[in-house]
């Protein structure tokens, strides 16, 4: 946390502080988990939640109507509470408890709506954001590394990093993963 306030004051001074995203490069150590989060996207119980959810076919403008019922509500209604119950979301919480530096998980379908997290997510629908759009690539699958971030909720500064979820050679889906950075550091 200490290390967190020094990074922002420095940033704040220098004038390189802006929109919430601090100027520091990520560490190292991002880029040597990303096998393990690769790994991830490849674990059978996540694959078969979002084929399943696949299998839907819900509309976009479903999806959106979804959305906008989602960020309109204070708390966690019975929807959002099955996401976080439901058998991936516990394979996730599983992951997130192997390491320090993980903090909120979320898994999403092909058109970047939620299947399952371990917290609330701010929307329901990544479909329109870089996270996803990058890391489901069109069907082909990537990493996607964001930029570093002070989460509210972690008081923190975290780096989302979004990993395809892979049927075979095709990408049918998508994790984020938020890491905390001074956890990652302290490692």
């Amino acid at each position: 946390m200490m290390k967190s306030l020094i990074i922002f004051i420095t940033a704040f001074s220098l004038g390189v502080f802006s929109l919430g995203v601090c100027a520091e490069q990520l560490p190292p150590q991002i880029h040597k988990i990303v096998p393990l989060l690769k790994g991830l996207g490849t674990d059978p119980i996540l694959i078969a939640a979002v084929k399943k959810q696949n299998t839907n076919k819900v509309s976009i403008d479903d999806i959106k109507k979804l959305d906008i019922r989602w960020r309109a509500t204070p708390g966690i209604s019975s929807e959002m509470k099955a996401m976080m119950n439901n058998k991936s979301a516990l394979r996730l919480s599983e992951f997130e408890q192997t390491r320090s530096y993980f903090f909120e998980l979320f898994l999403m379908d092909n058109q970047g709506a939620n299947v399952a997290m371990t917290n609330k997510t701010s929307d329901y629908w990544q479909g329109d954001e870089a996270k996803w759009k990058e890391s489901f690539n069109s069907g082909k699958g990537a990493v996607h590394i964001g930029d570093i971030e002070f989460d509210e909720s972690a008081q923190d500064y975290l780096v989302q990093v979004s990993v395809p979820v892979m049927d075979g050679n095709k990408a049918i889906g998508a994790i984020t993963i938020g890491i905390n950075l001074d956890e990652l550091e302290a490692q």
